[in-house]
């Protein structure tokens, strides 16, 4: 997500080292467990039953427990994780979240959680954005996870009997998926993240020329997530991103096939329809641009509609995009009645802190530049 009115984060001290996860990685690390479906180029790493191995060439579905003679694929590196081996890959599960409208604390006069589900009925929050201390997760503009506003703003939304989710990445400031640099790491700093608020889900919006356009960290981050996922099975991984009017890009379409390639079972993948330089017809945009991303689903994992519709996400743009595109509220329900409709997995929009009017405000952080009343947008979302 972005504004112009988006400060850049504050960019603190140096990394910082993280812990073993679990006292069965204490040891030596167990790589990301070998799927059958992945494909492996050399240099690439996989562990099966207690083992860690590393590919010699390209190879896909051969077991390294199999092939990990002399001449074989497969180099074996010896036990990893104390003699346990990571758990088996957890296939996605998809299926329809609360809606969760970003909220942004500390910038564009953020409002009291309290009120806006009092006045709404929402039930649950993206909030945005963890970003890097070197290869250690703060919020944007603090200096770590708990003790300022980002933790007092978790703390109210559960007190009022709602949940969260954390957005990590974003459209700019400095990012975890640039500066872990490997996935272990990175899962390392997600999983911190998980750790410190108890979470079910998080979202990695992946933007700009450092992460989105960036097949390395593509990669990195996939990777991570696939981690998260053996370790975490019931913590669902969304993936939130940019499209085009009738679906992904070249980007998009690579992390969509690379996350089947690698085996990252993730549960949501999210786009972003707006500021598509151009779409004035944003219901149309916004479908045809989920039907482009449905279809790509079907094709990469041959689900089939209701599936790919499961695994869906929209995240919009209230009001005034920074395109100036324009989404009424009149807009906004016919987009949550076809992802209602056709069951698509998550809905959630850019941001609470600008669901309020000002007519000819133009795009700013704390209203939405258009004629409204208080938390429609938030209001029509409860409704998904």
């Amino acid at each position: 997500m972005k504004l112009p009115t988006l400060l850049a984060a504050a960019l603190l001290g140096t990394a910082v080292a993280f812990v073993p996860l679990t006292p069965s990685h204490a040891a030596v690390a167990c790589a990301p467990a070998w799927s059958a479906s992945a494909v492996y180029t050399q240099g690439n790493t996989a562990s099966q039953s207690g083992h860690n191995y590393t590919a010699k060439w390209w190879t896909q579905n051969e077991s390294p427990a199999t092939h990990s003679g002399q001449w074989d694929v497969w180099a074996d590196n010896g036990t990893c994780g104390g003699g346990t081996p990571d758990p088996d890959p957890t296939p996605p599960t998809g299926g329809k979240m609360a809606s969760s409208p970003y909220i942004y604390p500390g910038w564009g006069n953020p409002p009291a959680p309290s009120t806006v589900m009092n006045a709404t009925g929402i039930k649950a929050f993206t909030i945005a954005f963890v970003l890097a201390n070197g290869c250690n997760p703060v919020w944007d503009g603090e200096g770590g996870l708990t003790g300022g506003v980002h933790e007092s703003t978790i703390n109210a939304i559960k007190s009022a009997g709602g949940s969260v989710v954390p957005s990590i990445g974003g459209w700019q400031g400095n990012k975890l998926g640039p500066n872990c640099p490997t996935p272990e790491a990175l899962a390392g700093a997600y999983q911190k993240v998980i750790d410190t608020f108890g979470l079910k889900a998080i979202d990695i919006d992946i933007e700009n020329t450092d992460e989105f356009e960036n097949t390395v960290v593509q990669d990195r981050i996939l990777n991570a997530l696939k981690i998260i996922k053996q370790r975490n099975p019931s913590v669902k991984t969304i993936l939130t991103f940019g499209t085009t009017t009738s679906g992904p890009n070249y980007y998009g379409t690579r992390l969509v096939q690379q996350a089947k390639a690698l085996g990252a079972n993730i549960d949501i993948f999210t786009q972003m329809p707006f500021d598509f330089g151009g779409g004035a017809d944003m219901y149309a945009s916004t479908v045809n641009a989920s039907e482009g991303l449905k279809n790509l689903l079907k094709s990469t994992f041959g689900y089939n509609d209701a599936q790919a519709y499961s695994h869906l996400g929209i995240s919009g743009m209230n009001g005034l995009s920074d395109q100036q595109e324009v989404t009424t509220p009149q807009t906004w329900t016919r987009i949550r009645d076809y992802a209602k409709g056709k069951g698509l997995a998550r809905f959630s929009f850019w941001a609470v802190n600008r669901d309020r009017p000002c007519p000819g405000g133009g795009v700013v952080s704390h209203c939405s530049g258009i004629a409204q009343s208080d938390w429609e947008f938030t209001r029509i979302s409860a409704g998904f």
